[in-house]
């Protein structure tokens, strides 16, 4: 445990003197920049930053009065200490990667407890770099205590608008016609709402009109431009959205306020659902900030326990929706929990088998790898570490998950403990179908109107 302990004001001498040093990295800047709101591109652009300008901004906004003011408080005169005022001369840059000696030394001591103390910082070749002066008021009273952890800080990515990328790309393709299923909540509504504003759908409200317009009326909606057809419930309503997209009235799907397995057993019905040759899967597309580019992530939504064949779908559903998006040739990686193949373990089987016939031409247009670990599949330096030798090793776009357990998990990590967003349809069926998590923002709902709309708007450009 590391204990603190002041001088006080009758214990100080002049010439009394209190050192440390600290090297400048990147973080460093960040954090100060993330702290005060300092977006500065002297601080935050690499191209700006080359420039001897940039290394003074960080030497007057970062390693000036902060750090004085760090080695005061904490040394000499140490806890309580008032700082009272600071003069200082900024004489050189200061660069990422330098090492500065930051000392303070009691140059006069002044009634009502007041001292002064010269500033200095010299960096690793001994130049001053920063000179001044400090006036404090010394504590009167003797003080050791332990020294307080501060707190772990982990910096993240910024978003790279992945989603109103996706909304911007709508140009003018016409709106889908969506059958918004038990819109009865304040959330789904504002989706629907939302999406229709943005020129992406045209909502048709299914479900129990008293329920629907009192949602709406406690929530600040206005939804008298859109029609309403009216149900008994939930379940019915699924039906009903289903008749509608089966018949050619809707051209999607979107999800309200009921379960998913509610709506799926509409969907899937083999005498009344909209099932198709294709198995259907759900694709999330996540926006995750440690990350250099969207991952879609498949499928952690509705298949459960995915045979061999099934898999060979949930694939193929990815890769054409990647490249609908006109994103190009995705990496595929199929994850385990190891990059070997061991038949304890069928999904390493899967996965081989999946590439072979990636191979022979039975899933097209993208580049498979696998079985991969998630470490590998995401990160060039794991690959690298256990030498993979991989072009989807490290810069995976698709993740394929062996079941719904694994895939569920790993997206409610990304979004809960990794600060993602996650936009989400379901393919396969004769609709798309917008199925997004009750935890998704705005944004998030309104950029799976536009993957919805993107599809089958755009499905007939694929080769």
């Amino acid at each position: 445990m590391h204990i603190i302990t002041n001088k006080t004001y009758d214990e100080i001498k002049v010439g009394d003197v209190a050192k440390f040093s600290r090297q400048l990295t990147k973080k460093d800047i960040e954090l100060f920049a993330t702290i005060t709101g300092d977006i500065n591109p002297a601080h935050l652009d690499e191209e700006y930053a080359k420039s001897d300008i940039f290394h003074k901004i960080v030497a007057h906004g970062m390693w000036g009065g902060s750090l004085f003011s760090a080695l005061l408080g904490t040394e000499l005169p140490g806890p309580g200490t008032i700082y009272l005022n600071q003069t200082l001369k900024f004489l050189k840059p200061i660069a990422i990667g330098d090492t500065i000696e930051i000392a303070v030394t009691v140059t006069e001591k002044k009634e009502h407890e007041r001292v002064v103390l010269e500033c200095v910082c010299i960096n690793q070749k001994g130049d001053k770099v920063i000179t001044g002066l400090a006036e404090v008021i010394a504590p009167t009273e003797k003080i050791s205590r332990a020294a307080t952890l501060l707190p772990r800080v982990e910096l993240r990515g910024q978003r790279k608008n992945y989603y109103q990328d996706l909304i911007n790309k709508k140009d003018s393709l016409p709106p889908l016609i969506t059958a918004v299923v038990h819109p009865v909540d304040r959330m789904s509504l504002e989706g629907a709402v939302d999406a229709a504003k943005e020129g992406l759908i045209i909502p048709v409200l299914v479900g129990p009109e008293a329920k629907i317009k009192a949602a709406a009326k406690e929530a600040g909606i206005d939804i008298s431009a859109y029609q309403l057809v009216a149900t008994e419930h939930s379940h019915a309503a699924a039906d009903k959205a289903v008749e509608l997209a089966r018949t050619g009235k809707v051209e999607a799907i979107m999800k309200g306020k009921l379960h998913t397995d509610e709506l799926m057993h509409s969907i899937v019905d083999k005498d009344n659902g909209l099932r198709t040759d294709r198995r259907m899967s759900h694709v999330f597309i996540v926006d995750w900030p440690d990350y250099h580019k969207p991952i879609f992530l498949t499928d952690a939504a509705i298949n459960i326990f995915p045979h061999l064949m099934d898999k060979k779908d949930i694939i193929q559903n990815a890769i054409d929706l990647f490249r609908i998006l006109g994103l190009g040739t995705p990496k595929v990686a199929i994850i385990s929990a190891v990059e070997t193949v061991d038949e304890k373990i069928p999904s390493t089987l899967d996965a081989t088998a999946l590439c072979k016939m990636a191979e022979r031409g039975q899933i097209t247009g993208g580049i498979l790898d696998g079985p991969l670990g998630l470490d590998n599949a995401l990160s060039k330096a794991a690959a690298k570490e256990k030498n993979i030798v991989s072009d989807v090793a490290g810069d995976a776009d698709i993740i394929v998950v062996p079941d719904v357990e694994s895939g569920n998990m790993l997206y409610k990590q990304m979004t809960i403990l990794s600060d993602a967003e996650a936009a989400g349809i379901v393919l396969g069926a004769r609709v798309p179908i917008i199925l997004t998590s009750r935890a998704s923002d705005v944004l998030a709902r309104t950029a799976s109107s536009a993957l919805a709309l993107l599809y089958v708007r755009n499905k007939a450009k694929l080769s």
